[in-house]
């Protein structure tokens, strides 16, 4: 019996040894050191948006990625894919960052940041076309594509349409009116570099497309007159007799009269 007794005696010590290993492995495996646990990814999210205010977007996008794959399905995961397009459009990777919005968009449809979201992918639109247009007169504008600014037109469109009472609506709004004086504008810039060469029917039909596709803007007194100055050059009265009574209807003090043009026969496309 005693025999017995020593023998179970060790085997609860043994049992009791097997389970304070087994409680230190736990305890030595904790979730502070486990990289997917919810401290770790939270602290590797604030060293990215660390990295961020510091200005170094690309080591932020690199721990960014790292937040999106360990934070799968989390509201974390979704604020991290966001700030990932964020830092993406601030280090100029314009394709990366509208992949990674369209992703988003796509995904987390009714998502809080959604109205952020159609607002950064706006602006990543924006910025990498219309910022150009000061340069046009030295390009050659019939090459130049505008694809992005009607993107961005597009993104605005959606998020003050979805959202109009978002924190991003107005500027989204006022951006809209900019882009399209932009691209009137644009329109305006190849009537001229048609016109000057002589390429009148060109010239006419630009004009024409910049007041049709973009009324009431500062761009149409101009397109007017370009419209006007083509068909008499091509010899068509009916036609420029047309223009000139809808440039004076709807710019009764234009500086694009006809007097004033006979007056200064230098080019009115020379300032540009």
């Amino acid at each position: 019996m005693i025999r017995t007794l020593d023998g179970l005696t060790r085997a609860l010590h043994a049992a009791t040894v097997v389970a304070f290993a087994l409680a230190f492995a736990a305890c030595s495996s904790t979730p502070k050191d486990d990289p997917n646990s919810t401290a770790a990814v939270e602290k590797l999210y604030a060293d990215a948006k660390d990295d961020m205010a510091n200005g170094s977007y690309d080591k932020a996008i690199k721990t960014l990625e790292r937040v999106e794959g360990r934070a799968a399905g989390t509201l974390l995961a979704q604020q991290a894919t966001i700030d990932l397009a964020y830092a993406q459009y601030r280090t100029a990777e314009r394709a990366a960052a509208l992949a990674t919005l369209d992703r988003f968009i796509k995904l987390h449809p009714s998502s809080p940041a959604l109205d952020y979201a159609l607002y950064l992918r706006g602006l990543v639109n924006f910025n990498d076309n219309l910022g150009i247009l000061g340069t046009l007169a030295q390009q050659q504008l019939s090459e130049r594509d505008q694809q992005a600014s009607r993107d961005a037109y597009q993104s605005f469109k959606q998020l003050v349409t979805q959202f109009p009472q978002s924190r991003y609506a107005d500027d989204a709004r006022a951006r809209m009116d900019y882009i399209v004086n932009a691209l009137a504008d644009y329109e305006l810039h190849v009537a001229r570099y048609y016109f000057r060469r002589g390429a009148f029917v060109a010239a006419a039909n630009r004009a024409q497309q910049a007041v049709i596709e973009y009324p009431q803007t500062p761009a149409n007194e101009e397109a007017l007159y370009i419209m006007m100055s083509s068909y008499e050059r091509l010899g068509l009265d009916q036609l420029r007799s047309d223009a000139e009574r809808v440039l004076k209807q709807n710019f009764p003090a234009s500086r694009f009269s006809a007097e004033g043009v006979r007056q200064a026969k230098r080019a009115w496309w020379q300032l540009w």
